[in-house]
């Protein structure tokens, strides 16, 4: 993490939830242009002790328009490369490995309320979370359970890259969402025909698969201890 003068720099809430910095000016700037930054994106001024989005940083409006007036950069499947970059298990990707991940996806929006899949049917893709925000829910005795909340850089319905077997939980959407979807199909051909691509992504998924698993087991070791404290 960067020092900087005190009161003379900024920190950033990103789409994983973490705050970065501070950071200077110019490192700003360097992160506009990256899209690792957006007009929505939270943004703590130190000079003013407060919270602000990005587009109201006054130092930072003008970097706005500079990169709105530039050439526009590539764009994939709609999306810039710092806005697929933001997803988790496309971060550690080079350019050009992103751009050719992307041609097996399919763009899918999804209104709000919408399910994206139901627990029991066989799994078929794997889906990147762009825009918006879906929950994961079991329903247990008529009530809804929810299991987690999935928002912008997450992904979900990953081990239907390995087998067919049935959804383990239903997915719906909170809000109007933007999502990718990597058939099991598509993935498999990626395999046999570029596993030096197919690698690394399958690395950052079961890096995610190993931290979600140690989160449940930690969380079901809180829950026994509470459980023997209160002599339950």
């Amino acid at each position: 993490m960067q020092e900087t003068q005190a009161g003379s720099g900024y920190k950033i809430w990103a789409v994983d939830g973490v705050v970065y910095g501070p950071v200077e000016l110019p490192t700003m700037a360097e992160w506009i242009q990256d899209d690792r930054i957006l007009a929505d994106t939270w943004v703590f001024v130190e000079a003013k002790d407060t919270w602000l989005k990005a587009s109201q940083v006054d130092d930072l409006v003008c970097h706005f328009r500079a990169k709105a007036g530039a050439t526009a950069a590539p764009r994939i499947l709609g999306f810039s490369l710092g806005a697929l970059r933001r997803i988790k298990i496309l971060g550690g990707l080079s350019d050009h490995q992103i751009e050719r991940f992307a041609q097996l996806m399919e763009e899918r929006s999804a209104k709000q309320w919408e399910q994206i899949f139901k627990q029991g049917e066989p799994g078929d893709a794997m889906y990147l979370v762009m825009e918006g925000e879906l929950r994961v829910r079991l329903m247990i005795g008529g009530k809804e359970t929810v299991l987690t909340t999935l928002g912008a850089g997450e992904f979900f319905g990953e081990m239907a890259l390995f087998d067919s077997g049935p959804r383990s939980a239903d997915v719906l959407a909170n809000k109007e969402s933007i999502l990718l979807k990597v058939s099991r199909e598509n993935f498999e051909r990626l395999q046999s025909r570029a596993p030096e691509l197919a690698t690394p992504i399958l690395f950052a998924i079961g890096k995610t698969l190993v931290a979600r698993i140690r989160d449940g087991n930690r969380r079901y070791k809180d829950a026994v201890s509470f459980a023997r404290a209160a002599g339950l």
